[in-house]
């Protein structure tokens, strides 16, 4: 299993907290999909990215939390048309966040708890409409196909180091498979 360039990564290379979550960012491919709560894409369309904006302004990494019985990919299948208005046509996982939860309860009954996994990959996309915007996800406002320099500065601009590392590793990692 490679190691991450601590250098190069920083916010990768140490432990991520989201409120009540601590998370542990590992490369690896292989999944063990019972402990998979949440699956996220770097999204590429040729050799540009896609980046989308919440409603609050935000710029997000897409994915999300999967449904009762879902599996991963088709998760990610859903997750993409919701918050891009795309189709998946490739999918490649690179790493994993290993979570460890403090709260009491998991945040779906269905999710696994208190340690999960999200899953990270990077894949071809095609944008074919507008992003469903379900009523009870985000609320998407702006879908963008951007070189990887623009990506990766939106997300450091809302000091999300780790989503802009997310980005590079992934367009790094790309470019090394195409070798």
């Amino acid at each position: 299993m490679k190691t991450l360039d601590q250098e190069h990564f920083p916010a990768l290379s140490t432990s991520i907290h989201w409120g009540i979550v601590e998370a542990e960012f590992r490369l690896n491919d292989i999944v063990d999909e019972t402990l998979v709560s949440n699956v996220s894409i770097i999204p590429f369309v040729g050799e540009q990215v896609v980046v989308f904006q919440i409603e609050n302004g935000k710029w997000e990494l897409p994915g999300g939390t999967l449904e009762v019985g879902e599996e991963y990919m088709d998760g990610l299948q859903r997750e993409v048309m919701e918050e891009l208005g795309a189709e998946l046509l490739s999918y490649q996982v690179f790493g994993q966040f290993h979570c460890m939860s403090s709260a009491p309860e998991p945040y779906r009954p269905h999710i696994p708890h208190p340690h999960f996994v999200r899953l990270i990959g990077y894949g071809e996309v095609k944008l074919v409409g507008q992003p469903l915007n379900p009523v009870d996800g985000e609320q998407v406002i702006a879908v963008e196909v951007v070189e990887i320099g623009e990506a990766i500065r939106r997300f450091e601009e809302q000091n999300r180091d780790d989503i802009a590392e997310m980005y590079r590793l992934a367009y790094v990692l790309r470019e090394e498979g195409k070798r």
